[in-house]
């Protein structure tokens, strides 16, 4: 559905450029759009990491390979997928046998290279760039046993934001991104002034989420998937909050205004803008891609300017919803997790955590990103705040380029103790967060 007859916005942009510029990133002093000026300042120096006070980091694994998501099932274990075979496996499992925060055992298996993996039941379910697939696990192996069943297949092999990340709802119904080929559905991809290709075909089987029956293998995904929600352009960070009973997922917001579209915004406004979204699903939501974009500055939906926007004209309301947290542009959200059995301490109860793998596009101001954020919840909602709560992960203050941060967070997921587990796909390293003294 194509927006039309977008409103112009008659506030000074500039005002909000001026914030962003003193702000630089998100731990200078002037806040962010969104971001919570009463958050804990990151004090503790743990494991590389800066914390909030009352927590500590400990490196549970290193040099595992290029680590994507990572989920831990109830006895402790973790299962990292890897985005490419190393040491013979597609797939990693750690366990700590004594207790201490690191892992002393390390199992690899399987053929299948890629990004989601989450325990339902007794299988340990995992996804390629084209399909998902499960396991049983055994007990307390550690490595899966039996073979290894398709659950979804036929997903649309392409170039561009391949991930299949995965979740599940409580009723055990599976969850899939697929994510668009694309930066804007233009008709000439990432090619200046090309307009924006009307009704955009790739809204059929790609830039949203699928939604698939619970239990079943041998399903693909134009004969067994429901659309669950579209107008999504690349939802890596992607889960279920069951204390909240919906879906969430963080959208990978479009790239490159300034390059595309040089007369109408400045190189400080392309860097700064989109926000990266975090939306609440349910069936039939729009996300509003390629159509719109999120600016958090003015706090609207504006016309992309594919299809006819300027910088400044608003997109028609009440076609696409509003995000409930906007994070700034070219962060990179790539795995989002849930306190949903309240687990964590006061203020972190229930609420729910972002990494962010990191921007290449953000010139002329340094890179942003490669860090975990706290998205505060109550009743099961984001409260609309967002805040740092680790970061060193690039170990660099400033991260001129991509190859400039010696780690970038790439996965998050929460023990049954509590324990943050987070992953590094440059290294290969797993950090584990827990509070003082546990």
């Amino acid at each position: 559905m194509r927006a039309r007859d977008g409103r112009r916005r008659g506030r000074s942009w500039s005002v909000w450029l001026a914030s962003f510029l003193l702000a630089g990133c998100a731990t200078a002093a002037a806040p962010l759009p969104g971001q919570s000026v009463d958050a804990p300042k990151l004090s503790v120096h743990s494991a590389g990491l800066r914390l909030p006070p009352g927590f500590r980091a400990s490196i549970f694994a290193r040099g595992i390979g290029p680590a994507r998501h990572l989920t831990v099932r109830a006895n402790g274990d973790v299962y990292v997928a890897l985005q490419r075979k190393t040491d013979g496996g597609g797939v990693v499992g750690l366990r700590d046998l004594d207790h201490d925060g690191r892992a002393d055992r390390l199992v690899r298996f399987g053929e299948v290279t890629g990004t989601g993996i989450a325990v339902r039941g007794p299988h340990l379910y995992f996804s390629s760039d084209t399909a998902v697939y499960r396991v049983a696990l055994d007990g307390e192996r550690l490595a899966p046993v039996g073979r290894v069943e398709t659950v979804v297949s036929g997903f649309p092999d392409q170039n561009g934001h391949r991930a299949k990340s995965i979740t599940f709802d409580d009723e055990g119904r599976l969850y899939v991104n697929v994510g668009a080929p694309s930066n804007a559905c233009m008709e000439k991809g990432r090619t200046r002034g090309s307009p924006g290709i009307p009704d955009c075909p790739q809204l059929e089987r790609q830039g949203g989420v699928w939604r698939f029956p619970a239990g079943q293998i041998g399903l693909t995904q134009q004969a067994d998937g429901e659309r669950f929600a579209t107008g999504l352009r690349n939802c890596v960070a992607l889960g279920w909050h069951p204390g909240g009973g919906r879906v969430f997922a963080v959208q990978h917001g479009r790239d490159q205004l300034r390059k595309f579209w040089k007369a109408l915004y400045s190189a400080e406004q392309s860097a700064a803008l989109p926000a990266e979204e975090l939306h609440a699903l349910e069936l039939g939501s729009n996300g509003g891609w390629p159509y719109t974009y999120w600016d958090a500055f003015q706090q609207a939906r504006m016309q992309a300017p594919e299809y006819g926007g300027d910088g400044s004209t608003e997109a028609v309301r009440g076609i696409y919803q509003d995000p409930q947290v906007a994070f700034p542009a070219h962060w990179g959200p790539n795995a989002i997790a849930f306190d949903g059995a309240d687990r964590l301490p006061g203020r972190y109860r229930g609420g729910a955590f972002v990494a962010f793998h990191g921007s290449w596009n953000r010139a002329p101001l340094p890179q942003g990103g490669y860090n975990l954020v706290f998205v505060p919840f109550s009743d099961g909602r984001p409260t609309g705040t967002w805040e740092v709560f680790a970061d060193g992960f690039a170990q660099t203050d400033i991260v001129g380029e991509p190859s400039d941060a010696a780690h970038r967070p790439t996965g998050v997921a929460i023990g049954p103790d509590g324990a943050l587990y987070v992953s590094d796909s440059v290294q290969g390293r797993i950090w584990r967060i827990t509070r003082e003294g546990t």
